[in-house]
């Protein structure tokens, strides 16, 4: 297995950088009470003092990971207040209101 203090301290820095993402990842869930754009999000988190500046790459790589986990999506694009340039706008996924309206479509109507 080689050097098992390599290893040991390889692990540890592997499971600080996992808990950091997961802490990462309801700081921003908590902010998207309404859809927004990755600078927007740094920028809340940024006046409530949990990252150092208003850098969008603090939040955009854990957006893209929560959109590949269908926990957030793109649903639209605007020209961004900060930069002028167009970019992606993220909302919530929410599950049960997308499997409500999925299901509706074969659900015999009484009225």
């Amino acid at each position: 297995m080689g050097n098992s203090i390599t290893y040991l301290t390889r692990q540890m820095s592997f499971n600080d950088i996992q808990l950091k993402t997961k802490v990462r990842y309801e700081q921003i869930l908590a902010c998207m009470d309404s859809p927004k754009t990755a600078k927007e999000i740094a920028v809340e988190l940024y006046e409530l003092g949990i990252i150092p500046s208003t850098e969008r790459n603090y939040v955009s790589p854990r957006l893209t990971e929560l959109e590949k986990r269908g926990i957030v999506k793109a649903v639209d694009k605007k020209k961004c207040q900060y930069t002028g340039k167009t970019v992606a706008v993220y909302e919530r996924v929410d599950n049960l209101k997308d499997m409500i309206e999925e299901n509706m479509n074969h659900i015999p109507r009484l009225d």
